[in-house]
């Protein structure tokens, strides 16, 4: 939990966003690919619902922003050939995540 202005703001992800990185592991196991060390240990802390600090939540955003062209790889959603961008994408939460994300990172803001 992040404290702003005598409000505290919860930062643990949601259900969705950890099924998602869960999947995300899953896929990498099974097709050895996707993703960096980074943003397994990304997935581990999502699948397990930990808190995260303001500074996570930000690179997050980042993250998303940088690698939204990934979704027009061939393979990108597909659970039978997935591509390394896909996997990667469900290690930081998927689109779950990424609008999880971009909503704390507001709320942040807001607060000041």
């Amino acid at each position: 939990m992040s404290k702003t202005n005598g409000d505290t703001l919860d930062l643990t992800p949601p259900q969705d966003v950890a099924d998602a990185a869960e999947q995300g592991l899953a896929l990498r196991s099974k097709f050895n690919r996707g993703g960096t060390q980074i943003g397994v240990a990304r997935a581990r802390d999502l699948k397990n619902r930990r808190a995260l600090s303001p500074e996570t939540v930000r690179r997050m955003v980042s993250y998303f922003a940088r690698h939204k062209v990934d979704k027009r790889a061939p393979g990108f959603g597909n659970e039978d050939n997935p591509s390394a961008g896909y996997i990667a994408w469900l290690l930081w939460g998927g689109d779950a995540g990424r609008d999880w994300c971009q909503a704390m990172k507001a709320k942040l803001e807001e607060a000041g």
